[in-house]
């Protein structure tokens, strides 16, 4: 009885010192046709918050497919399956690493990669004309194009869509996908990286009060790395280490409507615990201002973040790979 009395003790002061900004933290499901789950994904539609995901038996089964759940008044759906690997002739893969994107006054786009492994896989993509409720046939993508690999495509001032991509086939290298007409034609940037010095996956895009953007990236050089762009997405510098710990896995970043910066990652150069979220006003200098998870040993990966037009902060990650959460924050 004791020991519980100061577990409770212990769980209010953590509480208390990193969760006072966390006003809801729930799972999205309790149970789902699937046992293994992965890499979720945040939109805001007119008809609200919508949440997407692989999951099947593992990943790289050729089960795994993509599930989708609604989160309206306070509750999600739900979890439906609206995209899976079949091929025309009956052959399956697996799905990966869906990405929505809610095209001002259009359609909602769902990109995910089809394909036996990431060294192997291609960009593919359906569209919802009711908030994703139905979805379209699925659209191959161009050779060399995957749309945004992991993390949130941002709407530049002149329509263009910056995805923010990588590829796996020719060692870990960045690049930036671009299509100014919701995904039917596209142009993308050479490689940013060699792979090999420096060798990083998965950005994110944050938005620079200078109209530059900067871009935040998983890595096998133990930390987050980063790198600025002057002339909208074609060109990057060279990329550097933040002061941000990352254990090769992913993260993912969204520029407030405040201006600040809020990125979420595992504050460590090994393993997937911690999961922490960092504020910063200048895409620099990086503050931690909550703690989502810290169970040693545990698995807590793969965030999704966005702002709603409410201004609360959405956030989820791969809980155990058996399932996804939900957390809600006001900054």
């Amino acid at each position: 009885m004791k020991k519980l009395f100061y577990l409770c003790l212990f769980s209010m002061a953590f509480f208390v010192a990193h969760g006072q900004k966390i006003q809801s933290a729930a799972f999205i499901y309790e149970s789902a046709p699937f046992p293994s789950c992965h890499a979720s994904t945040l939109v805001e539609t007119p008809q609200g918050i919508v949440a997407a995901w692989f999951g099947g038996t593992y990943e790289k089964h050729p089960d795994v497919a993509i599930w989708l759940s609604y989160f309206q008044n306070d509750t999600w759906s739900k979890p439906v399956e609206v995209a899976n690997g079949i091929q025309g002739n009956g052959k399956r893969y697996p799905l990966w690493n869906p990405v929505l994107f809610q095209m001002p006054g259009k359609e909602l786009i769902l990109f995910y990669k089809d394909g036996p492994a990431p060294d192997e896989w291609w960009g593919m993509l359906k569209r919802s004309f009711d908030g994703g409720k139905t979805w379209s046939a699925a659209e191959r993508l161009p050779k060399d194009i995957y749309g945004p690999i992991k993390n949130k495509p941002e709407l530049l001032a002149d329509g263009t869509l910056i995805c923010p991509s990588s590829s796996e086939d020719h060692d870990w290298r960045l690049h930036m996908e671009f299509t100014k007409d919701g995904g039917k034609t596209w142009s993308r940037t050479e490689a940013l990286n060699d792979g090999v010095t420096t060798s990083a996956i998965q950005p994110s895009i944050l938005k620079l009060p200078d109209g530059k953007l900067q871009l935040v990236c998983r890595s096998e050089n133990d930390f987050v790395l980063q790198s600025i762009s002057a002339d909208q997405g074609k060109s990057w510098s060279a990329l550097k280490p933040t002061t941000l710990l990352n254990p090769n896995s992913g993260i993912d970043a969204v520029t407030l409507k405040d201006g600040r910066h809020i990125i979420i990652y595992n504050n460590t150069k090994k393993g997937r615990s911690p999961l922490n979220v960092a504020i910063s006003s200048d895409g620099q200098n990086w503050k931690d201002v909550a703690v989502l998870e810290n169970e040693p040993n545990g698995e807590f990966s793969y965030p999704a973040v966005i702002q709603a037009a409410d201004g609360k902060v959405h956030i989820t990650y791969t809980w155990k790979r058996k399932k996804i959460k939900h957390v809600v924050m006001t900054l």
